[in-house]
């Protein structure tokens, strides 16, 4: 009777002891697993606080002649204000373009599924009708400013005084489009057909970037000297960053209403998408350098190009409307904080030296005329629309910047199309537009992302939570023994 007693007694123990240890090894495990988050959690945090003012750059920009401070500060209170009231006058609201062109590389599978996705063409009586008619009026060549009799090794970084010799149908040699060909050409208010978000992704869109990546704009190896082999790799990237700013900045924030509405017609909201903007741009911070980069060689273009810019003529039949967009443009390449600031924001005098100089201008113009032919493989009609006028763009700061100057081209003059002038004023403006929102967008993004990332899940909560209820039940539960 005694041993059968005991016999039970131990049993008994033996059950607690079970159910004990039991208990002991979930909360080892909880108390583990805390740790483990903690210490996650303490290097998700160092990570959030070092890039928690990522967003604000210091110092130069590479391969620039400004710092960060510099162009954030004239941005702010000087070209950005200008740019946005600039841009929507008569003579650059719209821009001629073929938005219907053959794919020279592989046939055209995009899909667009908002209905945002297509442009809305100007009717003929719609834009000016000056622009009918090229201009072609020339001044007498002794007008010319004689270059000659400068020192041999300096670069010389002026243009023509009377630089302007009235709008003329030319092809730049630094971009594929055909000018020319305006049968096919169309108007486009490009206030009406803002540059954002449209639903164009998938392997078409990966295909147009890897092509431009892979094949013509390969990233250069770390230890690359070459200034000139970095060049169109930052340009690319930066334009990127800058198209990824805008969709991320103007984005369908409810698809599916988008897709009731192609039949309905329902009012669409649009917002800012931070999580976007972050993943895209924000964590990656060359991304950012390579923008600040594209923007201030295209504002070098355009200060290059300030006498022919100040001189010409935009004439769109609405007189009030194009002597502004001639004393906007003078404010702007004339402007004395500009030239105090930042006098030279990138040196092209430092280009195509030595031996190897022409061959490397060549390779990269052929690169980026490749880039501008992929344009027409965009699948989608707005896409096509902004990637035409942008390349379009960098293609003519190229041309300012590298087609004529004192040294090499001494006998070449700028020449310039309305419609070039038109893609790098427009350019410029996304650009700032671009550096602005990073501003505007970053910190709240970051700060976001990085309360997304060190925070635990709720379904994670909720199973330790009940792991460890389960535990303390079973301490407490006197569960009944097997005789």
């Amino acid at each position: 009777m005694v041993e059968a007693e005991i016999g039970k007694k131990n049993r008994s123990n033996k059950r607690r002891g079970w159910f004990i240890g039991a208990v002991i090894v979930v909360l080892i495990a909880i108390a583990v697993a805390s740790r483990h988050s903690q210490i996650i959690s303490l290097f998700i945090n160092r990570s959030c606080t070092c890039s928690e003012n990522s967003w604000k750059y210091t110092g130069i920009v590479e391969d620039c002649c400004c710092d960060y401070e510099t162009v954030d500060s004239l941005n702010g209170e000087v070209l950005h204000p200008l740019l946005q009231e600039l841009v929507t006058t008569p003579f650059f609201r719209y821009f001629k373009v073929k938005l219907w062109c053959d794919c020279p590389f592989w046939p055209d599978d995009g899909m667009c599924r908002l209905r945002d996705c297509s442009v809305c063409e100007c009717p003929e009586n719609e834009f000016p009708e000056t622009f009918k008619n090229p201009l072609r009026r020339g001044l007498p060549s002794d007008d010319l400013m004689c270059q000659e009799g400068k020192p041999q090794a300096t670069v010389d970084r002026t243009l023509d005084s009377k630089a302007f010799r009235g709008w003329i149908v030319i092809d730049n040699p630094w971009t594929n489009d055909d000018e020319t060909d305006n049968s096919e050409m169309t108007y486009v208010n490009l206030q009406l057909n803002p540059e954002r978000y449209t639903g164009y992704a998938g392997p078409s869109a990966r295909r147009i970037w890897d092509a431009i990546y892979s094949e013509n704009c390969p990233k250069y190896s770390s230890g690359e000297v070459c200034q000139e082999k970095k060049v169109l790799y930052k340009l690319i990237s930066g334009l990127h960053s800058s198209i990824s700013i805008h969709i991320a900045a103007d984005y369908l924030l409810d698809e599916a209403t988008n897709l009731e509405s192609n039949n309905h017609f329902l009012q669409l909201q649009w917002g800012e998408n931070l999580e976007l903007i972050y993943d895209r741009v924000l964590r990656y911070p060359d991304r950012v350098r390579n923008l600040y980069f594209t923007f201030l060689f295209v504002l070098r273009a355009v200060t290059k190009a300030a006498d022919y810019l100040e001189q010409a003529e935009y004439d769109t039949g609405n007189h009030l409307e194009d002597l502004k967009a001639q004393s906007l443009m003078r404010q702007l390449v004339n402007n004395p904080k500009l030239q105090a600031a930042c006098p030279l924001p990138f040196d092209e005098a430092k280009m195509w030296q030595g031996q190897s100089g022409p061959e490397l201008k060549q390779q990269i113009q052929k690169q980026f005329k490749n880039i501008s032919a992929l344009m027409d493989c965009v699948g989608c009609e707005k896409c096509r629309l902004w990637g035409k006028l942008q390349v379009l763009g960098l293609g003519t700061a190229l041309k300012i910047l590298f087609s004529v100057n004192g040294q090499n081209y001494q006998d070449q003059i700028l020449h310039l199309q309305r419609n070039e002038v038109i893609a790098l004023v427009n350019l410029l403006n996304r650009l700032s537009e671009s550096i602005k929102l990073v501003h505007e967008m970053g910190p709240s993004a970051e700060n976001i992302m990085g309360r997304l990332i060190s925070e635990p899940t709720a379904p994670q909560i909720g199973t330790w939570r009940r792991i460890l209820e389960f535990a303390t039940g079973l301490w407490s539960k006197k569960l009944p023994l097997r005789q």
